[in-house]
Parts: structure tokens; C-alpha cells; sequence
């Protein structure tokens, strides 16, 4: 097969996208989710591979800024828009794609890439392991109480038109950003995404609402969501739709589910992306009838061994020497002595005896802090060569909060 790869022009966006739309289904998004993703996505991370006229294969990059334990913000390539035309299903394109993409990456100094996978099986040979686990929760509010903490009914809520608040609410999540592993710090231009609300992905819901929790005249949460009106014979039972919800302190999180729990002819609460430690967990009364389920949410990738691992601290001193493979980038391969405590990092070569041995990927599981070396071992994926070693790296690679991205890209 004889294919071009090449940078996507101005002039072949719509033929990309249009690809890319085929891959997923063929159903086209929504004028003004298209209008959002051609103004965010990078032209010059973004690639196509071409069959003569026709595009078969793409994906792109945007440039983003990740949290990690620490609380540093690392520059860090979000792949996304992946996809290769049923045509031309294994043939190398895939391949060929992700090669290309990390030596760009690479060459832009991001020690790190990540990514969002419609299906988690495909990137762990290209050295991506899973980070972050997202929680989805399905609360019976007709069973289901909330403990609030002292302070909640101090807490004033009104409603407020999403796009009035949304300045406001993007300087509080920034505050919260570096708090949590996983969070993206947002450029501009994606306070739009959590705006978006085409009328043809309601599903029969309302249009996006948005209430604000405020303590003395400051903004101090908010919550954005959908009802969707459901009637039985028996009565109303609506459900509430959550998107966002973020508060900088625990009574005004408390207050803002219980709105939530509360509003009229509706008798449960869905929320899709939360992290798995969610505080709401401990301010329910009866957890099993919170319907909950986890699934996986940010594959991490690191480009560059030393500048990754060097760019988070460690929660407990450590100084191990990892043997590390990694096939797709060769250069990260051999022997690595990370020494580090919470107040920073030194990761080099060594020709040091190896104490762990791992593949990138598990150091992308790892990562972030909320995947434990420990675990990944029980697996038979971490082989301890020195003992004690492991125990010593995976209490270190330990996050106090577990990593969380609140929305995908």
C-alpha cells in the first residue's frame, strides 16, 4: 500500500475530520461541537494519512499542561482524534501514526503524552498504561441521605446562566488544579467545552443549568447539569445529570449535592466522570445503592524516562534503580537510578545493578499516583530484583488524593 503522511493543511480539514467522523460511526456531531473542535484542535500537530484523495487515517495533539504528585504542571502532548478508515485496518497505519507522533513529541521537549482510548486494548504495545480510573455513580435519591458537614446551611446557591458564571468558575477550577494528579490546566478556548450543549445530544434532557454555591459574596462551587424529565404512573422520576461540580472547601461541596439530590420531580442522580476517592462516597448513607462502577480514563506515556520522573516528587524517599524496556522508543530503554522525597527528583543513567524491572507502560500505570507498583507486580507486569526495592518505589510513587481527569479531550 502506498500512502502519504503528511501535516493536515487549512484546505484538508474537512476531509480529515469527515475521516475521522466515518471511524466513529459516521453520525456528524453537532455544528457548534464541530465549530469547537476546528477552532481547538492544533493544525500542526495534527496528521493525516492519505490514499490518494481520500484520507484514511488521523490524529492529532493538543498542547496541554498535566498535574502531577507535586503539584507541578508538565507540559504534556493530549493525542486524540485517532482513527484509521475500516478499509485499511491493519496495514501499519496506526503504527506508523504513533511512531510518527512521539518522536514529534519528542522533538517539542514533552516528556509526557496522554491519551483518552475508545478502546483501552490498542495502546498499551505503543508503551501507554492506564493512570487515572473514572467513577460513574447512579444514586436512588428516594433512598439515599446525605451527611453534611458544620458549616452547609452557611452556604448561599442560586441558579445562574452557565455562560454568565463561566469566567468565574474557570478561575476556580485553575485554583483546584494542582491539588489532584491528572487535571489539566485549560488554555484558552476550552472553558468552551464545558459549555457545549447541542440540543441533539440532550437525549430528551433540558439545556444546561448551572447553580453556584457562594460564602460572603465569593464564588466558592458550582455545579453544571441536565434534568431529564421521566413520568411514571406512579409519579414523576426525573433524573439529574451531572457534568461538573467543583468547591473549594467541604461544606460547599455538600451543599451543592444536596441541591442536587433535592430538586423536584426527580428521583435519582447520575454522575459519569468522578474520581474514585469522590468525597461524595463518605457523605452518603447507604453506598450500595449509589450503583457504582469504574472504568479507565487517562492512559499515560512516558516520552522521556529521566525528565518525566524527575518532574514529579515522591511522598516518601526513595533511591531505586529501574531496568526499563521499552520497544517503541528505544532511547528510553536501559538502567535509570531515581533518588527523590517530596521535595524533588534526580533521574539518570546508570549502569548500576537493576533493583525493579518494568516496561514504560507500567511506569505510565504508575505514574500519577494512582496505580500502585505493588499491584502492577501481583500481575507478574513488575519484577522485584532487589528485595525490599519494590516496596520502597511503590510507596514513593504514591499519590494522597488519587488522580482524577474531570473531562476528556
Amino acid at each position: 500500500m502506498t500512502t502519504d503522511m503528511r501535516v493536515l493543511s487549512e484546505g484538508e480539514w474537512a476531509s480529515w475530520y469527515g475521516a475521522l467522523d466515518l471511524a466513529f460511526g459516521g453520525v456528524q456531531e453537532a455544528p457548534q461541537e464541530q465549530e469547537l473542535w476546528r477552532d481547538l484542535v492544533e493544525r500542526d500537530r495534527s496528521i493525516g494519512v492519505w490514499d490518494g484523495e481520500t484520507c484514511i487515517g488521523t490524529t492529532s495533539a493538543f498542547s496541554f499542561r498535566l498535574s502531577v504528585p507535586g503539584g507541578a504542571l508538565v507540559d504534556t502532548a493530549g493525542v486524540t482524534m485517532v482513527s484509521v478508515a475500516a478499509t485499511h485496518r491493519r496495514r501499519g497505519v496506526l503504527t506508523s501514526m504513533m511512531r510518527r507522533q512521539l518522536d514529534d513529541v519528542r522533538a517539542s521537549g514533552e516528556p509526557l503524552a496522554v491519551l483518552t482510548a475508545s478502546e483501552p486494548v490498542i495502546y498499551g504495545r505503543f508503551g501507554y498504561g492506564t493512570a487515572t480510573w473514572q467513577l460513574k455513580a447512579d444514586i436512588d435519591t428516594t433512598r439515599v441521605r446525605l451527611s453534611v458537614p458544620a458549616g452547609t446551611d452557611d452556604v448561599r446557591l442560586r441558579y445562574a446562566a452557565p455562560a454568565d458564571v463561566h469566567a468565574a468558575c474557570e478561575e476556580l477550577y485553575a485554583r483546584r488544579v494542582t491539588e489532584r494528579p491528572g487535571m489539566l490546566a485549560r488554555r484558552p478556548g476550552w472553558e468552551r467545552h464545558g459549555l457545549l450543549d447541542p440540543e441533539s445530544d440532550r437525549a430528551g434532557a433540558s439545556p444546561l443549568q448551572c447553580v453556584v454555591a457562594e460564602r460572603g459574596g465569593e464564588l466558592a462551587g458550582y455545579a453544571r447539569f441536565t434534568v431529564k424529565p421521566e413520568w411514571k404512573w406512579q409519579g414523576p422520576e426525573g433524573v439529574v445529570q451531572v457534568r461538573d461540580i467543583e468547591a473549594l472547601d467541604p461544606a460547599a461541596y455538600a451543599a451543592l449535592w444536596r441541591f442536587l439530590f433535592d430538586i423536584d420531580l426527580t428521583s435519582s442522580v447520575t454522575a459519569r466522570s468522578r474520581p474514585v476517592d469522590d468525597a461524595l462516597l463518605q457523605l452518603v448513607s447507604d453506598v450500595r445503592r449509589c450503583d457504582l462502577s469504574v472504568r479507565d480514563s487517562l492512559h499515560v506515556r512516558l516520552v522521556e524516562v529521566g525528565a518525566a520522573l524527575e518532574a514529579r516528587t515522591y511522598q516518601a524517599p526513595l533511591d531505586v534503580v529501574f531496568e526499563v524496556e521499552d520497544a517503541f522508543c528505544p532511547w528510553n530503554a536501559g538502567r535509570w537510578r531515581l533518588t527523590g522525597d517530596t521535595k524533588g527528583a534526580s533521574c539518570v543513567r546508570t549502569e548500576d545493578a537493576a533493583e525493579v524491572a518494568l516496561s514504560v507502560r507500567e511506569l505510565g500505570a504508575a505514574y500519577l499516583g494512582g496505580v500502585s507498583l505493588t499491584s502492577l507486580a501481583g500481575a507478574g507486569r513488575v519484577r522485584e530484583l532487589r528485595r525490599g526495592a519494590l516496596a520502597e518505589a511503590s510507596v514513593a510513587f504514591g499519590s494522597d488524593v488519587a488522580p482524577w481527569l474531570p473531562h476528556g479531550f
